[in-house]
């Protein structure tokens, strides 16, 4: 029994990919982490709570929050809480070997607490070209030390913390390090991902840990401890997180990408010298309410905030109240035209300069009238970037590439003070190398392979320099936005963000239309059918999200439709009359919980 059940999950997991590349054309999405089971959220806290909220995407991490929240912590304290217990029960998406992005309410400001990686001090922006000038293959370049960007989000939680944090800073591991001790139960989707995933078989260190001696999975409710984890954590816990940039983890971490058949540049000098970055927040008005998010070097707000305000330029989306094939249209030319200044200009702001100087020029009223007109009843090829205002710097667009991530922490505690943080380590399972930080104990956690989010091929067709190139320091562009939105009397309303790479952008865009303008129950609006374009010649939709005659309308139009998987984790919280309501994506293992 427990083989067949084994073969029916890898099936499951199996069989949408087989699909998808017999149906699909050649540029299909490849998704950063593979469709596992759905799980139900019909009863997922419908009932508004007042004194705090906490979704996450597995229930053992929202317990750690809750946990917190009860003991008087703030949300920062509580999303550290979160992130430690991510970093054991659900490695495929994030932990503290990778990095994150966090929008802060304190009740009077918004701030962008930036804890992306960067490239190390001996990076150029030839660093995956092979000997025959082309790049690596997208999983050679995944699968090698060169992936691996300086970690990030500890360093940004421990800023965090020291501006906002309630409780002592050692509590915040108490969580994670007595599931790490004690062993927490394999789910259904780690034993699903980990089935899929041949190279951690191969890691020394991972191998051993995920797999039984015949290879296998471990099994579902297999209880997993992990020892190293945990000693790693009491380090951090007492020492803070210089105990994670300096020292035997330290060392551990820079062996281990060094050790590679294809050798990283990561240094101990690179994790000693780490900082994070508090930015200013991107606001942004749309229809009745003002959107926060962070700007550059992610693209995730300016990309939905550019395809909100240029659906907001076409009748056929302002009238309509559900998808439609009208509405679809619509926004697939949107997101053509988002995608296609995104290309362009949008890098780490230490590097690139913004078109006439500010990232708000792509998002001018004057501009999205003007590129709305591009907008016909026909669909358009592809789309050329605009030009917002005048370039100082000449940018090739980046060629298309896959991009992963992630996971998503959506918080609100007693005090009205909240979390919006998208946290990663890229592909799933980063790396696929994992460290004990130098505990030679069994476990650890995984390695990031972030800087694949750099244009692996440092110049465009046109020989032009790209603006997401690797240089030595700089942050790898990305797509995760998280957000908190506003009504015009300055209360938040709500809090949304999400894992899925470049899909992210759209599945954010989804649930705030479906929630704001819609006027949909945030799970509903949560579970409506994904899609997205990325300028790549394809419409992507969820398999089965649209009936034949929208499909054939759209067609008719001029799209190449492609139905697909696609593997949403939204995490939102929503104010409602009487409190807090949550909704958390089917499609992954999350739950609301709160009072």
């Amino acid at each position: 029994m427990a083989v067949l059940l084994k073969i029916a999950a890898m099936l499951r997991l199996l069989t949408p990919l087989l699909l998808a590349a017999l149906l699909a054309p050649a540029h299909a999405l490849d998704q950063p982490e593979a469709a596992t089971t759905r799980t139900a959220k019909q009863g997922n806290l419908t009932t508004p709570v007042k004194r705090f909220i906490v979704t996450a995407a597995n229930p053992l991490a929202v317990d750690a929050g809750v946990e917190m929240l009860r003991a008087g912590g703030s949300a920062i304290d509580a999303a550290i809480a979160v992130q430690a217990v991510l970093g054991l029960v659900e490695p495929q998406s994030s932990g503290i070997a990778g990095g994150a992005f966090l929008m802060h309410w304190d009740g009077k400001q918004v701030q962008a607490f930036d804890g992306r990686e960067t490239a190390p001090a001996t990076a150029t922006p030839e660093m995956f070209l092979k000997a025959d000038g082309k790049p690596l293959a997208m999983r050679d370049a995944i699968q090698s030390g060169l992936s691996t960007g300086t970690p990030g989000v500890l360093a940004m939680l421990a800023e965090g913390q020291r501006q906002h944090g309630k409780l002592p800073w050692a509590r915040l591991f108490e969580p994670a390090i007595r599931l790490a001790e004690q062993g927490f139960a394999v789910s259904p989707r780690l034993f699903e991902l980990l089935s899929g995933e041949p190279a951690l078989r191969s890691d020394p260190q991972a191998g051993p840990y995920f797999f039984d001696a015949a290879g296998q999975p471990r099994a579902v409710g297999f209880v997993l401890k992990n020892p190293a984890y945990a000693a790693v954590l009491r380090g951090i816990a007492r020492q803070g997180a210089k105990a994670f940039y300096a020292g035997p983890v330290a060392e551990d971490i820079v062996r281990r990408v060094k050790g590679n058949a294809r050798p990283g540049l990561l240094s101990t000098a690179d994790l000693a010298a780490y900082q994070p970055v508090v930015r200013p927040p991107l606001c942004n008005d749309w229809r009745s309410y003002r959107v926060c998010g962070f700007g550059p070097p992610t693209s995730g707000h300016l990309t939905l905030m550019q395809i909100l305000g240029l659906l907001d330029t076409q009748p056929d989306a302002l009238s309509a109240r559900a998808i439609t094939a009208g509405w679809m249209h619509a926004y697939a030319e949107s997101a053509k035209l988002a995608f296609a200044d995104r290309a362009r200009y949008i890098g780490d702001p230490a590097f690139v300069t913004a078109p006439g100087g500010d990232w708000q020029n792509l998002l001018g009223s004057a501009y999205l009238k003007q590129r709305g007109t591009l907008i016909g009843a026909k669909a358009m090829p592809t789309a050329t970037a605009g030009q917002p205002a005048a370039v100082t710097q000449a940018f090739a667009s980046q060629a298309e590439q896959l991009e992963s991530g992630t996971s998503h922490v959506s918080i609100v505690d007693a005090d009205g003070h909240a979390v919006s943080m998208t946290t990663s380590v890229e592909s799933a399972f980063g790396s696929k190398v994992m460290s004990d930080g130098g505990t030679g104990l069994a476990g650890g956690f995984m390695l990031n392979n972030q800087l694949t989010d750099f244009s692996l091929n440092p110049v465009g067709v046109d020989g032009k320099p790209v603006a997401n190139r690797v240089e030595a320091g700089k942050r790898p562009r990305s797509s995760m936005a998280p957000t908190l939105v506003f009504d015009r009397s300055g209360q938040l309303v709500m809090l949304a963000g999400s894992p899925g790479g470049p899909v992210i952008i759209h599945y954010v865009a989804k649930v705030i239309t479906g929630a704001l303008a819609w006027g949909l129950p945030v799970q509903q609006a949560v579970d409506l059918p994904n899609f997205g374009h990325f300028n790549s010649g394809q419409l992507i939709v969820e398999r089965g999200a649209l009936t034949a005659e929208q499909l054939a309308e759209l067609r008719a139009r001029g799209h190449q439709v492609v139905e697909t998987d696609l593997t949403s984790g939204l995490q939102v919280l929503m104010r409602v009359k009487d409190g807090w309501v949550g909704g958390t994506d089917p499609r992954r293992e999350g739950v609301v919980r709160g009072e």
